[in-house]
């Protein structure tokens, strides 16, 4: 029949994988209650077998990208486009997941539910797939809730006071979101009278004076309410909290996982502006909350002790450099910010996984951690300079390049200055820490580390090792991921 929407349920996989591990986990639960320690290794397969899927969808063309849900003719639109950028962001996030699983089945508490775990991060890992490929108003918006929603409860699971408070006020900020996300949507379904992110649609609007008018509003909004999701400011307060409260896998989940899925979603939106709204008004807005969270985090960064909490405020600033090339509102600026929340994304799991694995809590606790464990101290010196944008870390310093090179040729200058300054911040702020891996090691600081050691084991040393293989490899070879996403 005519009328029906097409399913293509290989387009669909990588979805589907995660769903497939949900109903698994729930079922075994139920017949053998209690008993699920196998939970999350099974969650962690499935979690890999969707992300190579999502591999095959990066080997392609973005001229003929993977397509389904499509509504019959006349209209013909489809409601999910993968391409090659689409598909690298699905397998990042899965890839995410899974080794934010690893650390979780390390590191979990007698009285976590391993179940429960398994289930909540897979219903998030599948929303953050979805909305990368989403492209109407509603499957967006509900993915990207389902991406979201369920971290509340994984950071609660913690069950200490403090969980609680991170739990609550990531809760209250991401209903603030869904609600400025909600506005936004309803704004642009009455600017552009289309239900799906459509660059004609947009450029209708824009020709109209009163409609464009709207159409800004919406933006606004839709910015706005993916700001707190992306940590920019002014919507990153809750970030510290949250990550400092939660457990390292949590953790790492909330500030890899997430951010590839919340930066997915503006993708979708940016790209229907794209040669429809003229670039300044766009740039304003992605502009101001791009500069100020890549000078607030890096600053701020600068005199934090916790290494957790020197990530959170690096990853308030990471947010801030994935927003800069977007204010070109370019194509080149889409495959730039794509990059490098990749590259932020891998070199983040890296960071979390080696202090997860030592178990420091200041970052005199990784101090000599170079000459005591080479290849802890060698996989975070790794991706520190990846954050820092040095040698060898050379996937940093091109993702850093591609973002400033998109601002610089769409002539919003004063954004790309703004990255210089952070550039030179930013080294203050990694080599500050490598500075400690490189000292001399003190007595005092063995037992804390041997300590660690034995609360985190062998999964998180293989998120360590395939993460820094990773690294390595897209530093030998930038085209491994800059050639995907183009």
């Amino acid at each position: 029949m005519t009328s029906l929407v097409s399913v293509d349920a290989v387009v669909l996989a990588p979805a589907l994988a995660p769903v497939l591990g949900v109903v698994l986990v729930l079922v075994g639960d139920a017949v053998r209650p209690g008993r699920s320690r196998w939970a999350l290794p099974l969650a962690g397969v499935v979690l890999v077998a969707g992300a190579l899927v999502a591999l095959r969808g990066s080997l392609g063309s973005e001229l003929e990208p993977l397509r389904t849900l499509c509504l019959p003719a006349p209209d013909g639109a489809c409601l999910w486009t993968a391409g090659p950028r689409t598909s690298t962001l699905q397998a990042a996030v899965l890839l995410a997941s899974a080794a934010a699983l690893a650390l979780l089945h390390d590191g979990r508490a007698g009285r976590r539910d391993t179940a429960v775990t398994a289930t909540l991060l897979l219903a998030s890992a599948t929303g953050g797939v979805a909305v990368a490929a989403a492209r109407d108003l509603g499957s967006w918006l509900v993915a990207l809730e389902l991406a979201t929603v369920p971290v509340v409860a994984l950071v609660a699971l913690r069950g200490t006071r403090s969980a609680a408070h991170g739990a609550l006020s990531l809760l209250v900020t991401s209903l603030a979101s869904f609600a400025l996300l909600v506005l936004g949507a309803a704004l642009w379904l009455t600017a552009t009278a289309d239900a799906t992110f459509s660059s004609e649609a947009v450029a209708a609007a824009w020709a109209d004076p009163d409609r464009r008018r709207v159409l800004v509003l919406a933006v606004t909004l839709l910015v706005a309410g993916l700001g707190f999701k992306l940590s920019l400011v002014p919507f990153h307060a809750w970030t510290p909290q949250a990550y400092a409260a939660a457990d390292l896998g949590t953790t790492l989940f909330l500030a890899a996982a997430s951010k590839v899925s919340a930066v997915a979603a503006l993708l979708v939106v940016v790209s229907a502006l794209v040669g429809a709204a003229p670039g300044p008004a766009v740039a304003v807005l992605l502009g101001l909350p791009a500069v100020a969270s890549l000078l607030l985090g890096t600053v701020v960064a600068l005199r934090q002790d916790d290494p957790v909490r020197l990530l959170a405020w690096s990853t308030i600033a990471q947010a801030g450099w994935v927003v800069v090339p977007l204010t070109a509102v370019s194509a080149t600026g889409l495959r730039a910010a794509a990059a490098y929340v990749v590259t932020y994304a891998a070199a983040t799991t890296v960071a979390l996984a080696v202090v997860a694995r030592t178990g420091a809590r200041t970052l005199a606790g990784t101090r000599g951690l170079l000459r005591r464990d080479p290849l802890a101290g060698g996989a975070l010196g790794l991706a520190l300079l990846v954050l820092a944008g040095l040698p060898p870390g050379v996937i940093g310093l091109v993702v850093k390049v591609l973002a400033l090179s998109a601002p610089v040729a769409a002539g919003v200058w004063p954004v790309a200055a703004a990255g210089v300054v952070a550039v030179v911040l930013g080294l203050a702020v990694y080599l500050r820490w490598v500075a400690v891996l490189l000292a001399r090691p003190e007595p005092a600081d063995g037992p804390g580390e041997e300590a660690g050691d034995t609360a985190h084991g062998r999964s998180t040393r293989v998120v360590v090792v395939a993460g820094t293989v990773v690294l390595v490899l897209v530093s030998a070879l930038p085209q491994l991921l800059v050639g995907g996403l183009s």
